[in-house]
């Protein structure tokens, strides 16, 4: 498409930080940056990201706009099915426990506050596939800004915005506020008991060996700065007490009037405590405003892309719902015991496994990473016993990206090196609404093209 300049503008970035021989002192600005802000890492704790940002234009922004918003319309009519058709929630396959909590009340009409949709986008011709839906415990929002602001911090980008004075990016965090105080004043005891109707008392909740520590703090900071107190609740000290008459939600500092619940279903069923069983306590008894409440997790799973796949949305979605998931939604198909595997192991190049569980987009197995067929063929009989998905393997678009400097005390072998990356972004979408891109590339290493990974920052250029 010749309005889609992207690719274009990142070229031209890469031609300024060439003529400034690599821009060495804007990289070391950068690094000291990333070092003092909000810690950026990957699942793996590795501070790794690229000095030079995904950059959009107009036409691409409203591509991904377009595509998040039906996407996240797609997610609520599914979401809602799931609550009212037995037939249709057995299509997940989720474990009957889970099953039984995504059916609590939230007490509010919005049933997905939060999502990330991920897509593999072709800067060049506009095209796109969706991989996977985080709408549970999206992560990115933090590292995304901070990448972001770490760029405009060197001579390459100083140089480039001089050439287009129309650069925009995005505050995702402002997204998640906005998104939480929506979605709490519209709660239906917002203004009942002690609560405040506008600044309740907030709990950001999760096991603290899973939390996003930096994610959290710059939200908690972010909150104080409106007037919101706000706090990390470790779920193992959630209980419930009454005062005064009103039972409630509290941790050791005291009342939690709203839950930003960071911690996955999945956890809470595998730690199971006395404070998991707190928070579904107060969000079967409405007393506190859990946002998200437990809704948000069957479309969070690898099950969502194989019943999109199916016959059983045809009745669900509208025409141009459909048509958008025959076109962007690549074949996915949930695996059994009884499944027929001969044709994946036939066609390893053409498929990837997933397991059971949360999407996540580094956890995808693609069988032509195995030499021996053997091997691949191990891991489609693991993922047909534990309920797992096998899904068309769709192309993902490559492009050049450059390293940053490592933070303090980090390998510095990399730094300034050129790679290819193979791009994800992912679409946030707040109440329903385009809030921001988390851009990331993945990049060869000893386990293919994925066994690195570098969180990008990214620019709009409006034309």
């Amino acid at each position: 498409m010749s309005n889609l300049h992207g690719r274009a503008l990142e070229d031209e970035y890469l031609g300024i930080m060439r003529d400034l021989g690599g821009d060495a002192e804007g990289r070391e600005i950068a690094a000291s940056y990333l070092a003092s802000a909000h810690p950026v890492a990957n699942r793996e704790g590795m501070p790794t990201w690229s000095v030079t940002p995904k950059i959009l234009c107009s036409a691409e922004l409203g591509i991904l706009r377009d595509a998040a918003e039906t996407m996240g319309r797609i997610l609520e009519r599914v979401t809602a099915r799931f609550l009212s058709d037995k037939n249709f929630r057995a299509r997940f396959c989720l474990p009957g426990e889970a099953e039984a909590l995504s059916l609590v009340p939230t007490g509010y009409e919005r049933l997905i506050p939060f999502a990330r949709i991920d897509v593999l986008f072709d800067e060049e011709t506009g095209d796109f596939t969706v991989v996977g839906a985080a709408t549970d415990s999206s992560l990115g929002m933090t590292a995304s800004v901070e990448v972001t602001r770490a760029a405009q911090l060197t001579e390459t980008y100083r140089r480039f915005a001089e050439l287009h004075p129309e650069v925009e990016t995005f505050d995702v965090t402002g997204g998640v506020i906005d998104a939480l105080r929506e979605t709490y004043v519209s709660w239906a005891n917002a203004d009942t008991g002690t609560r405040h109707p506008e600044r309740p008392a907030v709990g950001i909740v999760d096991y603290p060996e899973s939390a996003s520590a930096s994610e959290f703090s710059d939200i908690i900071e972010r909150l104080a700065d409106e007037g919101v107190f706000a706090r990390f609740v470790d779920i193992r000290d959630l209980r419930i007490e009454e005062a005064g008459g009103h039972r409630r939600l509290v941790d050791s500092q005291g009342p939690i009037g709203c839950v930003y619940r960071r911690v996955l279903l999945s956890e809470m069923l595998e730690k199971p405590c006395d404070g998991a069983n707190a928070l579904v306590e107060a969000a079967r008894r409405g007393l506190a405003c859990v946002i998200g409440g437990f809704r948000t997790w069957p479309v969070s799973t690898n099950a969502l892309l194989a019943v999109l796949s199916s016959d059983a949305v045809e009745d669900v979605l509208d025409h141009e719902e459909l048509a958008f998931v025959r076109a962007h939604v690549p074949e996915t198909r949930l695996l059994t015991r009884e499944s027929d595997l001969t044709p994946y192991l036939a066609e390893p190049g053409r498929w990837l496994a997933r397991p059971m569980g949360a999407y996540r987009a580094n956890e995808a197995v693609a069988g032509d990473s195995y030499d021996d067929r053997d091997d691949w063929w191990r891991v489609l009989l693991a993922c047909a016993e534990e309920g797992g998905v096998i899904q068309e393997r769709p192309s993902a678009y490559r492009s050049p990206a450059v390293l940053g400097a490592p933070a303090v005390g980090e390998d510095e072998s990399r730094a300034g090196e050129t790679v290819e990356v193979e791009n994800i972004l992912g679409l946030h979408l707040f109440c329903g609404q385009f809030g921001g891109v988390y851009a990331r590339g993945g990049y060869e290493g000893s386990h293919g093209p994925w066994s690195n990974r570098a969180t990008m920052g990214c620019l709009v250029v409006r034309d």
